[in-house]
């Protein structure tokens, strides 16, 4: 081999080394160098918030080139779960257990569960507006519907109130099935006129500061577990804390309360843009993301 086909090679081989160290300390490179990363994503509203929140932050504040938010129905949200474990996706920030329980219990062994993301208490159930003088799933009869209006066909909560909140409570109603939007469409319109309206609830979401309304007593407990509060979490691919400390450390650290994300909802929903809506919470919560933004720092420099 001559020198200059010797030197050549060397060349080569130096790059192919340098570039296989920075994705060895970074996750993902893209072609400029940044790190890159996919997250599951539903248009439940506080996926939308926590999720563009994330995307904000890593690319804007820690220099990640792309931070690729990937849809899936609502309807088919194991679906998420099985892209977390199968590694097509980094991350899912909206895992509600125990509602989503059999979604984990069969991915467990291939995805990492980081602690709550939420700090308080969950609460979900069938509500009524609080004009409706009904307070107890028992009196639901006379609430003037006969319908339950649900969310998205694949809700966990769906089949305990058809199989036992329905016939528990010898209820002439049904539940019809829709999505959250369509939902709280309906729940704008019968509030206005105020209508009787019966409808399945949950906080952390922006309705708890738009309307009153009553989550109803359950006396029989028929709605199990969703009578429990809920933590909310995120489930990484188990690989990701070696491949991408960055990202882990931030994922890890990220801490909202119901207030916080009710607000940035809010916020959100005003811009009528998630990436605005976040920037505009962002302007008076800088003290509240700078912990998750040193905690991945830290984990740049070890």
């Amino acid at each position: 081999m001559d020198v200059k086909a010797f030197k050549r090679l060397l060349a080569l081989l130096i790059a192919l080394a340098a570039g296989a160290l920075a994705t060895g300390c970074g996750g993902v490179v893209g072609a400029s160098g940044g790190e890159e990363l996919t997250l599951g994503y539903i248009g439940w509203d506080e996926n939308v918030a926590v999720s563009n929140l994330t995307k904000v932050l890593l690319e804007e504040e820690l220099g990640f080139e792309k931070v690729e938010l990937q849809f899936t129905d609502e309807a088919v949200v194991k679906r998420v779960f099985r892209g977390v474990a199968d590694g097509d996706l980094d991350a899912f920030q909206d895992v509600w257990i125990p509602n989503h329980k059999k979604y984990q219990s069969e991915v467990e062994d291939d995805v990492a569960q980081l602690d709550p993301w939420f700090v308080g208490k969950t609460a979900q159930g069938i509500a009524v507006p609080d004009y409706m003088d009904v307070h107890s799933l028992s009196e639901l009869d006379k609430a003037g519907t006969d319908m339950i209006i649900g969310i998205e066909p694949g809700s966990a909560v769906h089949p305990q109130i058809k199989n036992q909140v329905i016939p528990g409570y010898d209820l002439d109603m049904k539940l019809v099935e829709s999505s959250t939007p369509a939902m709280l469409y309906e729940l704008e319109n019968a509030y206005r006129e105020r209508e009787p309206f019966v409808f399945y609830a949950w906080s952390p979401h922006w309705m708890n500061l738009r309307y009153d309304f009553r989550y109803l007593e359950d006396p029989k407990d028929l709605l199990g577990p969703f009578n429990e509060p809920a933590e909310i979490s995120t489930i990484v691919h188990e690989d990701l804390e070696s491949d991408d400390p960055v990202a882990y450390a931030f994922l890890d650290a990220i801490s909202l309360n119901e207030e916080q994300v009710n607000q940035m909802e809010a916020d959100i929903n005003e811009a009528g843009d998630p990436v605005k809506g976040v920037k505009t919470w962002l302007e008076g919560n800088r003290d509240t993301v700078q912990p998750w933004i040193d905690a991945a720092e830290q984990a740049r420099e070890g």
